[in-house]
C-alpha cells in the first residue's frame, strides 16, 4: 500500500484527533495497529465522557438549522459525498484491508455498498414525509415525518465503513445531526473517512462529529440529555448494556447485535454448490460477519460428503496479509478474538467434535477450520464464534432441522439449500430469523432492504431501504382549522 495521500487522510487525521466539523488535536490518543503485520500506521484521538457532551450539545445546536435547509440542499451535499467516495476509493479500500484485515475483494464491496447507501439517502429529501389522515370536512390531519434531532451511532470493526454509514447517511439525509463513534480498532476506515467524505461534500460544521472512544464514550453517548436515539451494531453483550442504559435515559434504540444463522443443506442439494456456498458463509472475513453460517446444518445422508467437499474448500482458501496479494483469509482483528475461536475450537474438540482440517493459528492468522461431529451441548453449537470456522450438524428430517436452528436465542440470517424451492420456503417460514436466503448463503445485505434480527440479535428494528424513515424519524400529528371551535365550557 503507498502512503495515504494527504488530500483525503492525511497527517492531521492520524496525528491523535478527532473531527467535530473541523480536526481537532485531542488531549489523549490511542495508535492505530494493522492487524497482519502489527504496524503501527499513525495515531487517534480518545474522546472521553466530557468531549462526547461538548460533541452533543454542538451537534444539537446545528441540527435545526440543517433541518431547515431545502431538500435540494441536502441532497446536493449527498452527490458531492458520493463523488467524494468514488474519487478516493482505492484509498479508501486500502485503509479498509490494513486497518480491519479486509480482503480487496471485502474491501471493494465494502466501499460498493456504502456507496450505494448514500445513493439511497440523497433520495430521501425528495421523498414524501407524511400522510393526509381522514377527518371531518373543515379539519385538515397531517401525520409528518420530523427528524429526531441528534443520533447517536456506535459502530463496530467488521464492516467498519458500511455499517456506520448506513446509520450516518439516512440519518443526515431527513434533517438530524449525528455524532459517530467508531470502534477505536477502525476509526480510520469507519469514522475518519466518513467525516472526510462529508467534509469534502459540503456538509455545515458540527452536523456530524466523529469521536473514537472506549466504553466511558459510548456510556456518555448514552445517557446524553441531547441524544434522542442510539444505533448500535456489535456485539449481543455490548448491546444489552447499550439498550438498558439508553432506554432508562428514554431514548428511542435501534440494537443490530449478533447471530449464530444456520445454513440448511437438504439432501438434494447440489453438494459442490452448496459446499462454495458455505466456505463463503463461514470464511468471508475471516468468520468476523454477525450473519456469518454458524452452524452447517446438513442431511445425514449427505453428511460425509459434503464436510469432504468443503474441506477441499478450506484446505485451499490462500491465508496471509490481504495486501500481499491474492489472499482469500485475513487476519483475525486482535489476539483476544483469535483467543475466543481458538477456545471454542478447543472446548468442541475436547466435548467429542473433530477437526477435519485447520484449527491452527499463527500469529493472527487462524487457518481456515471445519469442525464435525458437532452437537447440542458443545461449545461450537451453542457460541458466535466470530472466527472462520464451519461447524457441520448432521440433522434427518425437516422437522429437526428446523428444531436445530432455531434451538439459539439469536435470530438474525438462516438460509436453505435446496432444488425444491417450496419445500426451502416452507423451512424458511418457520425460521426464527430476521433474514431468511432460498438458495443463497446466510451474508447478505442488499442495503434497499430492512435489516434487522430479533431474539439475541436485536430489538426488533431494522435499519435499511424502507426502514430508514422508521427508524430515524418520528411522527407528528398536525391538525388546521380555519378557526378555533366553540367548545361547551
Amino acid at each position: 500500500m503507498s502512503d495515504p495521500a494527504p488530500q483525503f487522510i492525511g497527517d492531521q487525521q492520524l496525528g491523535g484527533s478527532w473531527f467535530d466539523g473541523s480536526w481537532q488535536t485531542a488531549p489523549k490518543t490511542s495508535d492505530i495497529a494493522e492487524p497482519a503485520t502489527g504496524k503501527t500506521l499513525g495515531k487517534i484521538g480518545m474522546a472521553g465522557p466530557g468531549d462526547i457532551a461538548a460533541a452533543a450539545a454542538d451537534a444539537r445546536a446545528k441540527q435545526q438549522a440543517w433541518a431547515a435547509a431545502s431538500p435540494d440542499e441536502r441532497a446536493a451535499v449527498f452527490a458531492e459525498a458520493i463523488a467524494a467516495a468514488k474519487v478516493n476509493g482505492s484509498e479508501i479500500v486500502e485503509w479498509i484491508m490494513r486497518e480491519s484485515g479486509s480482503v480487496r475483494a471485502k474491501a471493494e464491496f465494502e466501499l460498493g455498498i456504502t456507496i450505494k447507501s448514500l445513493q439511497l439517502a440523497m433520495a430521501m429529501p425528495h421523498q414524501a414525509q407524511g400522510l393526509i389522515l381522514p377527518s371531518e370536512s373543515d379539519k385538515l390531519s397531517l401525520a409528518k415525518r420530523k427528524p429526531l434531532g441528534v443520533v447517536g451511532v456506535i459502530s463496530p470493526f467488521n464492516f467498519p465503513l458500511y455499517l456506520a454509514m448506513r446509520a450516518v447517511a439516512p440519518a443526515i439525509a431527513v434533517g438530524n445531526a449525528v455524532v459517530l463513534k467508531p470502534d477505536p480498532r477502525t476509526a480510520v476506515c469507519g469514522g475518519f473517512t466518513i467525516a472526510r467524505i462529508f467534509e469534502l461534500a459540503g456538509l455545515p460544521a458540527g452536523v456530524l462529529q466523529v469521536l473514537p472512544g472506549a466504553g466511558d464514550a459510548g456510556e456518555a453517548l448514552c445517557k446524553d440529555p441531547n441524544i434522542a436515539m442510539i444505533q448500535f451494531t456489535g456485539s449481543t453483550g455490548a448491546g444489552r448494556m447499550v439498550g438498558r442504559t439508553a432506554s432508562e435515559h428514554l431514548k428511542k434504540v435501534s440494537l443490530e447485535l449478533g447471530g449464530k444463522n444456520s445454513l440448511i443443506v437438504l439432501e438434494d442439494a447440489d453438494l459442490e454448490l452448496a459446499a462454495k456456498n458455505a466456505a463463503w458463509a463461514a470464511y468471508l472475513h475471516q468468520g468476523q460477519i454477525c450473519m456469518s453460517a454458524g452452524r452447517i446444518l446438513v442431511q445425514e445422508s449427505v453428511a460425509e460428503e459434503f464436510t469432504a467437499k468443503l474441506a477441499e474448500h478450506a484446505k485451499a482458501l490462500p491465508v496471509g496479509d490481504p495486501v500481499s496479494g491474492q489472499v482469500a483469509v485475513g487476519p483475525m482483528i486482535n489476539a483476544h478474538q483469535l483467543d475466543h475461536a481458538m477456545k471454542v475450537i478447543d472446548d468442541s474438540v475436547s466435548s467429542g467434535a473433530s477437526v477435519v482440517t485447520g484449527g491452527s493459528a499463527e500469529g493472527l492468522f487462524l487457518s481456515p477450520t471445519v469442525l464435525s461431529g458437532v452437537k447440542k451441548g458443545i461449545s461450537a453449537f451453542d457460541e458466535e464464534i466470530f472466527g472462520p470456522v464451519a461447524v457441520i450438524v448432521p440433522f434427518g428430517s425437516d422437522d429437526e432441522a428446523v428444531a436445530l436452528a432455531n434451538d439459539t436465542e439469536y435470530g438474525l440470517s438462516a438460509a436453505v439449500i435446496t432444488p425444491d424451492v417450496g419445500r426451502g420456503m416452507a423451512i424458511g417460514n418457520r425460521l426464527h430469523a430476521g433474514l431468511v436466503h432460498i438458495n443463497d448463503q446466510t451474508v447478505n445485505d442488499d442495503v434497499v432492504n430492512p435489516f434487522g434480527g430479533v431474539g439475541a440479535s436485536g430489538n426488533g428494528t431494522s435499519i435499511g431501504g424502507p426502514a430508514n424513515w422508521e427508524e430515524f424519524t418520528h411522527w407528528q400529528w398536525m391538525t388546521v382549522k380555519a378557526e378555533a371551535p366553540a367548545y361547551p365550557f
